[in-house]
């Protein structure tokens, strides 16, 4: 039929007859105040204020399909329910008692709820589309839509402020630290996400500050790697293996397991050891790169900084030891880079911009978002064909976070679209 999440929203809303109100002991009951939804335990609405005859009662609402759940659920022997006013149920099939025995006050909405809302929920919640409204979505109008969609970009920044919060909690409020394992993170793609996070946390930027030499910072992170533990005969592989000896002797250091890197599947140019030689050449270039993004002002300023070759070796090389026939360099793509400025700057700008209270920093970031071309994956591809296009990266991550936290959720009830869907 439907959840008690769906009487939650009827409920909240007030999407329900409430002329000539009466409870089912042909009460006349007046809804003050519906209360503030809980979400954790304890009784559905807390605070509610409603009238009942002439009595206004002042206390908490516990909202259920059948009045039968009340004892279901045990609440007649939780102390945490005595100070319910108001029990609200779909359908009423028995009275009931909270924990001191005293009788509890009932309303059914069995005959009280709109039959076409009810239509429209179960049309939704039972869709085997790719998202819920998919045959609705058109309809949405466009203000809706558009307001709908800046919301979901800052609930996706702060969302994503949390990760970043507990790493800066971890590097005792190092900013350059912390950008620097976000930026590794996210050089690894989703396939060699964690072992780059590995590495970034193995090698800390303060062993990195103590070198501007190029092959010094190559064998760091190579070696870091678990790269440098085999023999190959190969002259720059040898020099870099030599220096990591010197160098993890004198900071003592231990490599990760070199199995944990993903070669399978990947394209060459995303091979990890194309990307840490890449990594070097862009700490070596900039080692203070969260001082020198906030003085950036356009997104074309991040492409040149982040526009970075792998070391000339990597130009006939996608691992030690193999040369390869065609000789190119390794640049890190537009693609790459725009990803960069999208889940690496955007988000750590905007939660150093919350930290010192400072808008217009907070603002500055989403212009980046605004500035770049839309991303281009199977979400966004799939919202097109519904006649949904994304203008740029601000849109497209906004219908990212819309199918990825509401939409395969069918969290219907929680999003815009849904209620609208649902009220019209």
């Amino acid at each position: 039929m439907f959840t008690e999440d769906f009487l939650h929203y009827i409920w909240n809303f007030k999407l329900f007859n409430t002329k000539e109100l009466k409870t089912v002991q042909n009460e006349p009951i007046t809804i003050l105040k519906s209360g503030q939804h809980n979400t954790d335990a304890g009784p559905d609405f807390f605070n509610a204020q409603i009238k009942i005859g002439e009595t206004i009662w002042a206390g908490n609402v516990e909202i259920h399909i059948n009045s039968s759940d009340w004892i279901k659920h045990h609440h007649e022997k939780d102390n945490a329910y005595n100070n319910v006013v108001l029990h609200v149920v779909y359908h009423h099939d028995v009275d009931i008692r909270n924990a001191t025995g005293n009788h509890i006050p009932t309303i059914e909405l069995k005959n009280l709820i709109d039959t076409k809302l009810i239509s429209n929920y179960k049309q939704l919640i039972g869709s085997k589309n790719w998202i819920a409204c998919s045959n609705q979505i058109k309809q949405v109008d466009q203000f809706v839509l558009q307001n709908w969609l800046e919301r979901l970009i800052f609930e996706r920044l702060e969302r994503k402020s949390i990760e970043i919060n507990q790493t800066l909690l971890l590097n005792k409020n190092d900013w350059e630290e912390t950008f620097y394992q976000t930026l590794f993170k996210y050089f690894g793609l989703k396939v060699n996400s964690q072992p780059f996070l590995l590495l970034a946390k193995n090698t800390p930027l303060k062993i990195i500050d103590k070198h501007k030499n190029l092959l010094s910072i190559e064998a760091l992170l190579f070696g870091q790697a678990g790269f440098l533990n085999n023999d190959v005969d190969d002259e720059y592989y040898l020099k870099l293996k030599k220096e990591y000896q010197f160098l993890s002797a004198k900071f003592n250091l231990k490599p990760l397991d070199a199995s944990l890197w993903k070669f399978l599947r990947l394209r060459p140019a995303n091979f990890p050891t194309l990307r840490i030689s890449q990594l070097a050449n862009l700490v070596a270039q900039e080692p203070r790169l969260f001082s020198k993004i906030l003085e950036i002002n356009s997104v074309q300023e991040f492409q040149k900084i982040f526009s970075v070759t792998a070391s000339s070796y990597w130009n006939s090389h996608y691992q030690f030891g193999n040369t390869q026939k065609i000789n190119t360099i390794k640049r890190t793509g537009k693609i790459m880079i725009d990803g960069l400025i999208v889940n690496v700057v955007v988000p750590i700008l905007f939660v150093y911009a919350s930290s010192i209270q400072n808008d217009e920093l907070k603002n500055k970031a989403i212009r980046f978002l605004e500035q770049l071309n839309t991303e281009k994956n199977t979400i966004i591809l799939n919202f097109e064909k519904l006649g949904i296009k994304s203008k740029n990266a601000l849109q497209s991550q906004a219908l990212i976070e819309l199918k990825t936290n509401y939409c395969s959720h069918k969290k219907c009830l929680n999003c815009s679209i849904g209620n609208h869907l649902l009220k019209n």
